[in-house]
């Protein structure tokens, strides 16, 4: 059977929009995409690789060279922790050093943290070079890829903990190739953590032309672990779709209702997320916890907080949390810190405002809203509601 061919969503910004690429074999076309984007072939291109992408790297690399583009590669090794102004300073010396000049773009090759973490420093190199996203995982196809968030973490200390993305610009790709080949090499743990996103785009799919989506994620899920390469190029086309929608609308998260509902469930995910013990599954070996299994148990947080509030009927949070235990995503976690603990981390979120807590909670099946300081009760609802066990000391 032939591999489904290609599909493009756009993202439609005015004089700044840009396609997004989506299906097998497209990343040997990063130069013609470049040449298109700007006008002309660059002589370098700065090559931001994720360590465990070093393949899929390699044929970007080769393509970029076949077609006269000299490639001035930066390997990092990506962690929650190595995404840091460190690493960035890292990449940034390696561009100046090959004196790539203001034209010539950042390739990012990798999941959700390189690409993160080379958008911003396409966005500072000389104050703001071209990048084109290349992501490798599920997760960063879906999500971190498009809609020019970039940015790094900053590292608080014992006291504080990680703060999550809370040094960055938004500087949107010249395109994005989302090469789905490159998923054949990924393991389970990822694919499933990147249909925690898929779920949540389902959540608020709603309200953006997609409200069947959540259905059909539930009735793919087996062959989307399976890896059918007509359901994976529809489960990302689908999530770019809803993705590039809401970012269409509200570009840097101005609106109310806009892009803020895209972190449906993710001020509880950042919390725990920072924790390096939390485990999916139990199983020491497999801490941290991954973005995706955060985000899962932060939506299943999101919905009971909202129950408690009466803002959703308990089914929703039900259904949710059926279709999250069907991928194989956790819902629940063993070894959470002290309501207090969380709650401190949750208030060091990104989204609070003049001191407020702002959750994004689901209202019906398919939309949510911005909740502006939500009740201490409701909260520690949400909290409680994904406990396997008695809070550890924080200490």
């Amino acid at each position: 059977m032939p591999p489904p061919p290609p599909v493009t969503v756009r993202v439609e910004l005015g004089d700044r929009a840009y396609p997004v690429h989506v299906g097998p074999a497209i990343l040997a076309s990063a130069p013609d995409v470049l040449g298109r984007a700007l006008g002309e072939l660059p002589l370098r291109a700065g090559l931001v690789v994720d360590h465990g992408a070093a393949d899929h790297a390699a044929r970007a690399e080769r393509a970029l060279a076949s077609a006269g583009i000299e490639p001035v590669r930066v390997e990092i090794e990506p962690s929650e922790r190595t995404k840091s102004l460190a690493t960035l300073e890292t990449v940034l010396v390696a561009l100046a050093r090959a004196r790539l000049e203001r034209g010539e773009p950042v390739v990012a090759v990798g999941g959700g943290i390189v690409g993160d973490l080379a958008g911003f420093a396409a966005a500072a190199y000389r104050r703001g070079v071209p990048v084109l996203q290349c992501p490798t995982t599920l997760l960063a196809m879906v999500d971190a890829s498009v809609g020019g968030k970039t940015g790094v973490n900053l590292d608080l200390g014992e006291s504080g903990g990680l703060a999550k993305n809370m040094a960055g610009a938004f500087h949107q790709p010249l395109a994005v190739l989302a090469d789905t080949d490159t998923l054949a090499t990924l393991p389970q743990r990822h694919l499933r953590s990147g249909l925690a996103e898929c779920v949540k785009h389902g959540l608020i799919a709603g309200d953006f032309g997609e409200a069947s989506y959540l259905d059909w994620i539930a009735a793919s899920i087996d062959a989307i672990l399976a890896q059918d390469p007509d359901a994976i190029t529809e489960l990302v086309r689908r999530s770019v779709q809803i993705k590039a929608r809401v970012v269409a609308d509200d570009e840097r998260e101005e609106a109310r209702h806009g892009r803020a509902l895209l972190n449906l469930g993710h001020t509880f995910a950042h919390a725990i997320e920072t924790l390096p013990w939390l485990t999916p599954d139990g199983d020491p070996a497999h801490a941290p916890l991954q973005h995706g299994e955060a985000v899962a148990v932060g939506i299943i947080a999101a919905c009971r907080c909202a129950e408690r509030l009466s803002l959703c009927h308990p089914s929703l949070g039900d259904e949710a949390e059926a279709i999250l235990r069907r991928i194989g995503l956790p819902t629940r976690l063993a070894g959470l810190p002290d309501d207090a603990t969380l709650a401190s981390l949750m208030g060091g979120d990104k989204k609070v405002h003049g001191g407020r807590l702002r959750l994004i909670l689901p209202t019906e099946r398919g939309r949510a809203r911005v909740v502006e300081d939500p009740p201490a009760h409701a909260v520690l609802a949400g909290i409680g509601a994904v406990r396997t066990d008695r809070p550890t000391d924080s200490t």
